[in-house]
Formats: structure tokens, C-alpha cells, sequence
């Protein structure tokens, strides 16, 4: 992999995305790390840091268009380069639509579409000026397929693959820039941990299957990193063996 290289990455404070911090650290990228905790963003950076990584943080909520541009021109100010961005930052708060989860609804819009807009919309202009750079959008398997209760997230889900495979037309030839979706089955995190609605996490009680851990997802995310530039992993679908979905 070409080291002196930097990726930010969204919703670094746990799971994917503190995971894909320390695997990309690991091969010689610097990091800077985004998200609203910053204990947890300190902690992560000494950590990274502790190893021989690189690493710098930013605390930056993705659903906030000025932050999400401060990062950016943080990013640029302090490593020289952006070249990779991880929009991780999601929520999952599953509902059956009778419930009018209005709130919650308008969280995933936010966070799980505009948070990825937001992103690519901040680092665009200086991957354009370096004529460079890879967009990794996290995406899901409910992005491929609808169930009950994932009405709202598998349609902002869905969304990040139209957006992501629309910039890949866009800026793919005429700027060499890669975009990568990344599409994780079940997934041992902190998602479930928003889930209000009891029906929901009934549905799931009962259920035996190992799950995928944080650290699957950010070796699938390295993969596509590393390949040569004139390779670009468009899309990958990581399932744990056991799910049928």
C-alpha cells in the first residue's frame, strides 16, 4: 500500500469506523478522526499513536454542513493531502412505520444521507485540484434488500448506493476519483444500541448467528484502498456465514 497518505474517517469514536482507523493507521496512512466524542477521539489517537501510527482528530458532527467543511480544510491544513474518505457515520434506529417514528426517521435522513452528501461535498474540491483521491461510502445489505421494520433505513441506505454510483460516473474518468460502497451484514456495534422500537427488538430475540466484527468490515475498507490506482473496488457486500438476508 502507498503510505503518505491520509484518510479522514467519519464516526471514528467505535466500531467500523474506530476499527478502519487502526487498520489504515497500521499501513502507513494518517488518519484524522471525526466524530461528535471527543474522549473517545483522544483516546483513539493515543492508541494509534502508541502502535506508530498517525493520527489527528477533529470533533465534528457529519449532519452539520460548516463542521463537516472544517474538517476538511483541517484535514488539508494539518496533513497536507486528503485522500481518502470513510463516510462511516450512521445510525440504525429500525421501526415498523405504524409507529411514526418521525424523529428517528429524520435522524437517519440526516446522519445516514446528508452526513454522506455533506462529506463528499467537503473533500471534492481538493480531490479535484490533486486530481486524486477514493470515496468510501458505507452503504448496508439492507441497501440491497428490504425487511420489516427497515422501511426508513434501508431507503436512506439504498440512497448511498445511488449517490455513490452516480459520483463514481461523474469523477471516476475525468478526475481519477475511485468511489468504494461498502455493504456489512450484521455487525457487532453500537447501531443496535438506538433501536426504540420494542416490536423490533423482539423480532430479533432468539435469533443465534455470529456476527461480523468492527475489524471484518475495516480489512474489506483496506482491500480497496490498497489496490493500484487504476483499480477501483466498486461495491462490496460482507455477510457473517450464517445470515440469510
Amino acid at each position: 500500500m502507498t503510505n503518505h497518505k491520509t484518510a479522514i474517517i467519519t464516526g471514528a469514536s467505535s466500531g467500523i469506523g474506530q476499527a478502519t482507523a487502526k487498520e489504515l493507521a497500521s499501513k502507513g496512512i494518517t488518519v484524522m478522526l471525526a466524530a461528535r466524542r471527543e474522549e473517545r477521539l483522544k483516546e483513539l489517537q493515543e492508541e494509534i499513536q502508541q502502535a506508530g501510527g498517525k493520527a489527528f482528530y477533529h470533533v465534528t458532527d457529519v449532519t452539520n454542513v460548516e463542521e463537516m467543511e472544517q474538517l476538511a480544510k483541517k484535514t488539508k491544513e494539518e496533513c497536507g493531502s486528503i485522500d481518502i474518505l470513510v463516510n462511516n457515520a450512521g445510525l440504525m434506529p429500525l421501526s415498523f412505520m405504524n409507529k411514526r417514528k418521525i424523529k428517528e426517521w429524520d435522524q437517519m435522513v440526516d446522519v445516514n444521507i446528508k452526513g454522506v452528501l455533506y462529506g463528499i461535498s467537503a473533500v471534492l474540491p481538493y480531490m479535484e485540484e490533486q486530481k486524486s483521491g477514493h470515496i468510501i461510502n458505507i452503504s448496508s445489505v439492507a441497501g440491497h434488500k428490504v425487511m420489516p421494520g427497515s422501511a426508513v433505513y434501508s431507503g436512506t441506505k439504498y440512497a448511498v448506493r445511488a449517490i455513490t454510483e452516480g459520483l463514481r460516473q461523474e469523477m471516476n474518468a475525468s478526475h481519477n476519483i475511485r468511489t468504494t460502497i461498502i455493504c456489512p451484514g450484521a455487525v457487532a456495534t453500537e447501531l443496535t444500541h438506538t433501536i426504540t422500537d420494542e416490536d423490533v427488538l423482539e423480532a430479533f430475540k432468539g435469533r443465534e448467528m455470529k456476527p461480523l466484527d468492527s475489524e471484518n468490515i475495516a480489512k474489506s475498507i483496506s482491500y480497496a484502498v490498497e489496490q493500484p490506482e487504476h483499480v477501483d473496488v466498486n461495491e462490496i457486500i460482507v455477510r457473517p456465514t450464517q445470515q440469510d438476508m
